[in-house]
């Protein structure tokens, strides 16, 4: 199930083959690629059985033995809990400060109820136009930094539920070029943030990204 959340509430919920048939969505800019958080997954279990152990201590032993992993398959088996966001009415230089102190590429954008409302990357931060020849005095800059969050978001943005299937996510992204999505719950609070990053780290781990099923 996909979202579409902007500052007006929600303006979407249903399937992917919906979502594609609305007008809520267009291209986004090119954006620069998050660094993901890791998704805690354990290195390939030991073998825990020991030859010529006696049945009780086989027994023993493989009481401390790990469950069966499965293979990924929805958004919340790999997104980052929990998601670091921005309040809209933050300025452009707290919302850089944001996303340095956490080392992110990009943050969904809350209002004061902590409902979604849009998603702010670095290149919304640092458009084209701000480094022009014409943008070089102090008093420019200051204005710029200061200025809202909410005038420079990308809104509407889409969101994924936590039982989302991942390569549905994946088609969404390729589709719009944004760097991940907000993992919200039905009204709207974020949860969490599936990025590129988290799709890749699911795709190269023991148990896969279960992509043939």
């Amino acid at each position: 199930m996909f979202y579409v959340y902007s500052p007006i509430g929600q303006v979407f919920s249903g399937t992917l083959e919906q979502l594609r048939k609305t007008q809520a969505l267009t291209p986004a800019a090119k954006v620069r690629a998050s660094t993901a958080v890791s998704t805690g997954l354990d290195e390939d279990s030991p073998d825990y059985a020991v030859a010529g152990a006696p049945p009780g201590a086989q027994h023993a032993l493989q009481a401390y033995a790990p469950p069966a992993r499965q293979p990924l398959t929805q958004v919340g088996d790999v997104m980052q809990r929990p998601s670091h966001v921005v309040r809209a009415d933050a300025s452009v230089r707290e919302a850089w400060q944001i996303l340095k102190n956490h080392g992110i590429g990009q943050a969904p954008v809350v209002d004061a109820q902590g409902t979604l409302v849009g998603l702010v990357t670095r290149a919304e931060l640092l458009p084209p136009q701000w480094l022009a020849p014409t943008v070089d005095d102090a008093t420019t800059w200051r204005t710029m930094l200061s200025q809202p969050v909410s005038h420079v978001m990308w809104s509407p943005v889409p969101s994924a539920h936590v039982d989302t299937d991942l390569r549905r996510v994946a088609s969404l992204l390729l589709e719009t070029g944004l760097p991940g999505l907000p993992v919200t719950e039905n009204a709207g609070q974020v949860i969490g943030f599936v990025s590129r990053s988290d799709l890749l780290r699911a795709l190269a781990t023991d148990p896969p990204l279960d992509l043939w099923s």
